[in-house]
Order: structure tokens, then sequence, then C-alpha cells
């Protein structure tokens, strides 16, 4: 079972548009929906293991019957022969939580949002050290999801029903391929014989880069 730890308040600052350091104000909102959120979400994952097969024009999931369109996915398996499709979500307790709060405080319901963001993302790298120790690889390559780069968001829709992942852990998508509970994931991660492609930052791939708070920090990676 994976237990949640605190989140990192000057991570989550961030996601809620802070500067600089928080102030004590910004600090306790965090640390008070942090602590309501990881006592409330019911965190859960899968997962399964995939041939890739390397085409012109994107990477064959071989045994998904799924196919990744795109050069940056190709260049992101150029070295795998297989891969791990994942899906996580911290359960709809997580959109209760944020709604509830947008009721009563706008500032609570933001800090809510972004606890939950850092907590999906430290959930999905909890997770994925508990996959790796099941699935052997020599190398692997880091999370790549739907809506990165040039890979259509549209292929969110394919993730979850080859995981039946809707069945598994409550994890669906709308026609707008926006996955619902909210605070959810899908991706797939390359695995590999030999040394892999490494990025330079998170926001390598990101359509918004040089747009948010987060192009200093992709700078300085």
């Amino acid at each position: 079972m994976i237990t949640l730890e605190n989140v990192s308040v000057s991570e989550t600052a961030r996601y809620m548009g802070v500067k600089g350091e928080p102030d004590e104000n910004v600090i306790r909102l965090i640390e008070k929906a942090d602590s309501a959120a990881r006592k409330a979400v019911a965190p859960k994952y899968v997962y399964r293991v995939s041939g890739v097969e390397i085409v012109s024009d994107g990477v064959k999931l071989s045994d998904c019957g799924i196919f990744l369109s795109g050069d940056d996915i190709k260049k992101h398996f150029e070295r795998c022969g297989k891969a791990v499709v994942f899906a996580a979500t911290l359960s709809a307790e997580a959109d209760k939580l944020i709604r509830r709060a947008e009721v009563t405080d706008m500032a609570e319901a933001l800090a809510m949002d972004c606890v939950c963001s850092s907590l999906i993302e430290q959930f999905c790298d909890k997770a994925e050290e508990e996959i790796f120790r099941e699935v052997k690889a020599a190398y692997r390559t880091w999370r790549f999801s739907p809506g990165y780069g040039d890979l259509p968001i549209s292929v969110q829709d394919e993730l979850v029903r080859a995981l039946n992942a809707q069945r598994r852990i409550g994890l669906t998508v709308t026609p707008e391929n926006i996955l619902i509970p909210s605070k959810s994931v899908t991706a797939v991660i390359g695995i590999s014989e030999v040394p892999v492609h490494e990025r330079s930052g998170k926001c390598e791939f990101c359509n918004m880069r040089g747009m948010c708070a987060f192009s200093a920090q992709f700078k300085e990676e």
C-alpha cells in the first residue's frame, strides 16, 4: 500500500502562482489542504506491459492495439522494445474536496486544487517505483502522457480502455478527452535494454513551455 507524504510547500505554492517564498498565509492554506486531502483521497493505479513497434509516423503498442502518433513519442521510444501503459487517480474524493472549498473560500479551493495536483504526481512517482519492482527493466524512460508534445490527447480514451480503468479504478474520459476524476494521469513508460534518451527538464515536451510559471525552472535544469 502506497502512503502519501506531505506535499512540498514550495512546489505547491508555485502551482498556485506564488513567486518567491510563500508567506505564512499561503503556507497555512497549503498545510490545511494537504492534511485534509491525504485523509480523504483513495489513490489507485493500474498498468499493463505491451510490446513496442516503431513505425514511420509513431509507435504501435502491439499488445494493446494502440497507435501513438507523433515524432516526440517516437523519439521517446526509439530504444525501447516494451512499454508500461499506466493510469492513476486520486479518486473522486479529490474533486469533492475542491468543489466543497469553492463554495466557501476560493483561496482554499485553489490551495486544495494545487495540493491535489502535487499529490497525484507524488502518487505516480511512488506507483512507478512499485511497478518496476515487479517489471524488470534495465532502463526506462520517464512518463509520457497524452497531450505532451505532438502526442494527441485523444489517445487518452484508448489507454483507459486498454487498461479497463473504468472498472478497475473508476477512471473515465469525457468526449472532450478530460479525465474524470480530474486528479488522474495516464501515461506510457518505455522499457529498454540500453540507455535511453534523457529529457533536459520536465517542460521539454509541454505545449506551454516558455509561457508558464515553471519556465524558469526548466531553464535551470
